[in-house]
């Protein structure tokens, strides 16, 4: 996976769960390929013989929380009959190319659309795709997975904003990738390295913290000695890389 993904793929984690998940996710894509529009979506697999027992109102619900489709602000071409309805305006044909990742009671799928016959997707670009479809799947549904309502009720009071929640889903998952090697963090150490992996710069964190640059310098150094990487850029290949180990000298 190219480096340059990774500050990307920190701010679509970041918005985990708020409004600006499906433009940040679109806005990835966009940097691996030129799409018109990306729609993402669940659905539920349903046990056999049980299709038909929940209720079309159910179902109107399901399709208007779990669904929605970004389009490419300089695309000029209007939606495709194939791509999801801007407005349901019939049109002509789209290139189109989807994944998948099934759960034991949902689907998640990522589609992505050209409209015009000649502007399908290459093998190149389909590998493109495929290349990064373990990161962008399962953000997708935790995404989905975010804005269900909780089964149980939560006091207003400890209910989280969709920002704060996404910064917390990327917090977790960088807990999970050091409790994976056996390292760890002091709790300042923790907090620069979540901020600049959500796309965060140092004079933004130290503002945030009440600290000088400096000293979020500082704590970026100290972690990265404990980490065994180098720098920014290395925090996102360690923390994305598919290895178990880190980038240790």
């Amino acid at each position: 996976m190219n480096s340059h993904l990774f500050p990307h793929i920190g701010k679509v984690i970041a918005s985990t769960g708020s409004r600006h998940f499906p433009r940040m996710l679109h806005d990835l894509i966009l940097t691996q390929l030129a799409v018109d529009a990306t729609h993402i979506r669940q659905m539920r697999v349903e046990p056999v013989g049980h299709a038909l027992l929940r209720s079309e109102l159910e179902s109107a619900k399901e399709a208007a929380l779990l669904a929605e489709t970004v389009y490419s602000e300089l695309s000029s071409a209007p939606p495709s009959s194939d791509m999801p309805s801007r407005e349901s305006l019939p049109v002509t044909d789209a290139s189109q190319l989807h994944l998948t990742r099934r759960t034991d009671d949902y689907r998640y799928v990522i589609s992505v659309y050209r409209n015009g016959a000649s502007k399908r997707f290459s093998a190149h670009e389909r590998s493109l795709l495929q290349d990064i479809s373990p990161v962008l799947l399962p953000m997708v549904e935790k995404h989905i997975n975010a804005l269900q309502p909780a089964i149980c009720a939560v006091p207003a009071e400890q209910s989280q904003d969709a920002a704060a929640q996404g910064l917390q889903t990327l917090r977790l998952r960088f807990c999970e990738r050091m409790d994976q090697l056996g390292l760890s963090l002091s709790n300042r150490e923790l907090e620069v390295c979540v901020g600049l992996l959500a796309g965060r710069t140092a004079p933004e964190l130290a503002e945030q913290l009440q600290l000088k640059v400096n000293t979020v310098e500082s704590y970026l150094k100290r972690a990265a000695i404990k980490l065994g990487i180098s720098g920014r850029h290395s925090l996102m290949r360690w923390m994305y890389s598919p290895q178990d180990t880190s980038s240790a000298a």
